[in-house]
């Protein structure tokens, strides 16, 4: 296996394997019912984008689809913005996740740092939703209103968003880990007018009292007419006591029947947020309509998800991953939830989990997988992971080391299935095909129903070459709107001005003849050194290959009149350090793997890379950064996930903007 390079086959699923998939059955289904016939996977996504008012349908169809009405037309018309689906439908997310009679099943199954183990049932899923969507109504909560959580990745987040979408109220969340500001930035512009926040949280071992936050959020959050506080954590550590406040066992003092609201395909159900580290955050509309069917082509259809599952996705409820992670309830399966760190009291703790938990699918970052293999962990012979059958991994593009290591040392038969898409459609755009060979350093295919291609400059189709990743056609998952963006300017301008009706989404891509994609980075922090263009992931994925190297960032500070200069910033591992051997041995790989153009002009050790609160390396505004551009106009440090990293940078900047070091 070591011997294997990029782009070979590293797994292949048995034909058995392929037999038993819910892609093939749903191929099966298509010829019996559709009279459609498909002989690869290849002419099944052809077919999936040239007809989407065939295939969409299908979906509703095949996942069979509660709806209080049904609809009159599946698209009305292809324009994009503006793409009108499913018109005449009358449904509710809720509803769908919550309709079955699994009753005593396990429906979560949550852990914690401080709290090892609960359960939550089917049934009891479904009489706390009815109780709380009762209790929410009690309180004046009427369909259209914004119901916002500040809270972790716990059961009471899931019954909360299930009771308020039930009810046709709209559900957006942040997790306990934004502060203040972020938080404020965001809910104020949804005015919201009920409030649920939790008293603190445990992350890495240490407890935050998140009281104070919650009075700051009461004050200045004037539309809310109720705040709802969930126990969390041992009140006598807490330093100040909230007055004015319902306490959750409130909301479930009262039975009541389970109901939903009937509302249109396109009523909002969530409010979700781009990343707001270089401005204020866009309030991103998706509708119930189109994330269920989203949902239900994701979870069932690709991953395969059936009520037999346990489905795991570490994330917290600011991350679209804990919204995904939702969808594993409409296939009557046991969601996992986790809150914690990933490497607290070990970078094992994942792996015990899902031995515990009996997981069938587990879904996790790039990051965490290359981190768990610099560190050497080798789950395999450890954990049993017998049951495990697929590992997902997004956020970032995984190396072919990456892919080799999930072999070696995770399991040998298991499905890794890499994935891209966007908090902005709630879903992926390229990913896993469980039909399909997994080939090392590559993204298996195109998701059903995404018309993804890659662009050049003058929106001219790539094929095997480096291009602008787009969407050429609507999916019913994209935003209906930005909330205040009255005229439409503020949508339109994030994803379509560039190439006039084509989605733009600001990655790097390559689709190869076979279908196969690799993700580059993102195109606008693309490296231009004497007219030649490299994502960053190139780079990245060539320097975190270096045993001592941990994570990196690399920033170019070319600008028009300037020089060229590049700046790479490495984390190492514990008791490394980047003396000369190291130095050379960077500069060697990047030659030898990238180009010698890509070679840094300066290498600096850094204790962190600035990251926002999901996890997502800051190319962009630390480059800006860099540049010399005022801090607090490019950077939000209140949407950082580790802000304290940012001291360096600043003082980087100082002293190259005075220096004039370009």
């Amino acid at each position: 296996m070591k011997s294997l390079t990029d782009g070979q086959i590293i797994w292949e699923p048995t034909k058995e394997q392929i037999e038993q998939t819910v892609l093939t059955q749903y191929v099966k289904w298509l010829k019996e019912k559709k009279g459609l016939t498909f002989h690869d996977y290849h002419e099944l996504w052809k077919w999936s984008v040239d007809e989407l008012e065939q295939f969409w349908a299908s979906i509703w169809d095949y996942c069979d689809v509660k709806a209080g009405r049904k609809y009159d037309r599946v698209l009305a018309e292809q324009s994009m913005p503006g793409a009108k689906w499913f018109e005449g439908a009358r449904l509710n997310y809720a509803e769908n996740a919550l309709l079955n009679d699994q009753e005593e099943k396990t429906a979560i199954f949550f852990r914690s740092e401080h709290i090892r183990q609960q359960e939550v049932s089917w049934k009891e899923l479904k009489e706390k939703v009815a109780s709380v969507a009762h209790s929410l109504r009690k309180l004046g909560v009427k369909s259209g209103d914004r119901v916002v959580a500040y809270m972790p990745n716990i059961p009471e987040a899931v019954i909360a968003f299930l009771a308020t979408v039930s009810i046709g109220a709209i559900w957006s969340s942040c997790s306990p880990d934004f502060g203040a500001r972020s938080v404020i930035d965001r809910f104020k512009q949804i005015e919201p007018v009920v409030l649920l926040a939790v008293d603190g949280y445990q992350y890495n071992g240490n407890v935050h009292d998140k009281t104070p936050v919650v009075s700051q959020l009461k004050q200045e959050l004037v539309s809310v007419k109720h705040t709802v506080l969930v126990p969390y954590i041992e009140k006598k550590i807490l330093e100040v006591s909230l007055t004015d406040t319902i306490p959750w066992d409130d909301l479930l003092k009262e039975k009541a029947e389970l109901s939903f609201e009937s509302v249109p395909f396109d009523h909002p159900l969530w409010i979700l947020y781009s990343s707001g580290t270089t401005g204020m955050p866009k309030p991103i509309v998706q509708g119930h309509g189109g994330i269920l069917l989203e949902h239900f082509k994701s979870t069932r259809i690709h991953q395969g998800m059936t009520s037999e599952d346990t489905v795991f996705w570490f994330t917290t409820t600011g991350w679209m991953m804990w919204n995904l992670l939702m969808g594993g309830l409409l296939n009557e399966g046991t969601i996992v939830l986790y809150d914690g760190s990933p490497s607290f009291p070990n970078m094992e703790v994942l792996w015990e989990l899902a031995e515990d938990t009996g997981m069938t699918f587990f879904g996790t970052s790039a990051p965490f997988l290359m981190n768990s293999m610099k560190l050497g962990n080798k789950p395999l012979g450890k954990y049993d992971l017998s049951k495990l059958k697929a590992l997902f991994s997004t956020g970032a593009p995984l190396s072919g080391d990456g892919y080799k290591w999930v072999y070696e040392n995770v399991k040998k038969d298991i499905w890794l299935s890499s994935s891209s898409g966007g908090t902005d459609v709630c879903a992926g755009f390229v990913g896993g095909v469980p039909t399909l060979p997994v080939r090392i350093g590559e993204i298996q295919g195109r998701a059903l129903g995404v018309c993804a291609e890659a662009f050049d400059e003058h929106g001219q189709t790539l094929i095997n070459e480096v291009g602008e990743l787009v969407i050429t056609k609507p999916m019913p998952s994209m935003p209906l709107y930005f909330w205040n963006d009255q005229d439409g300017t503020r949508y339109y301008e994030s994803y379509f001005d560039t190439y006039p009706g084509i989605w733009k989404h600001g990655d790097w891509i390559k689709i190869d003849d076979k279908g196969s994609c690799i993700i580059y980075g993102r195109s606008d922090s693309t490296i231009n050194r004497s007219g030649v263009r490299m994502g960053t992931s190139d780079i990245y994925r060539v320097v975190e290959a270096i045993d001592e190297v941990m994570e990196s960032l690399v920033i170019d500070r070319e600008v028009l009149g300037r020089g060229s200069s590049l700046l790479l910033f490495v984390v190492l591992k514990p008791g490394e350090s980047l003396d000369t051997a190291l130095t050379a041995k960077i500069k060697e790989q990047i030659r030898g793997h990238v180009s010698p153009r890509f070679i840094p002009d300066q290498i600096h050790v850094v204790g962190q890379i600035p990251k926002t609160l999901n996890g997502k390396k800051m190319e962009v505004p630390i480059r800006k950064v860099l540049l010399g551009f005022e801090f607090d106009k490019v950077v939000n440090a209140d949407s950082m996930g580790n802000p304290e990293s940012l001291q360096f940078f600043k003082e980087l900047a100082l002293e190259l903007n005075e220096k004039k070091i370009f």
